[in-house]
């Protein structure tokens, strides 16, 4: 409970102020809301903190952004050299030097007499 001389915002009376600001500002209403004032600067300190925080965050997703772009060029490149490297002239200028060509004949189908008898059941 508050003394007399205080109202209810923990400001003291005082009959006849001369100065308002001053009779606000005093040295014991900065005491009575001293947990006030901490609470205020606990507030800016978590408000700076997320500043940073969300800082640090948007330039790792800003150079995660500019990885995945890097990787879709390298994937572009190599899924293009494949295709060129995959086409059947390619393979056969590549098979060149080891003596392999393409055959100009048409594959021999070989008959293999199916021998694999079915199990008994006993």
């Amino acid at each position: 409970m508050l003394p007399k001389e205080y109202n209810s915002m923990s400001v003291p009376i005082n009959p006849a102020p001369k100065n308002t600001l001053k009779s606000i500002l005093n040295y014991q209403w900065i005491v009575m809301n001293i947990s006030f004032f901490l609470f205020l600067a606990f507030i800016a300190i978590l408000y700076i903190a997320n500043g940073h925080l969300t800082d640090k965050t948007i330039r790792r997703i800003n150079t995660t952004q500019k990885e995945l772009k890097e990787l879709q060029f390298e994937y572009k490149t190599i899924k293009s050299e494949l295709m060129r490297r995959s086409r059947a002239i390619e393979v056969q200028n590549a098979m060149a030097p080891y003596g392999l060509v393409v055959s100009k004949e048409m594959p021999i189908r070989l008959a293999i007499e199916n021998k694999i008898k079915a199990p008994h059941k006993n």
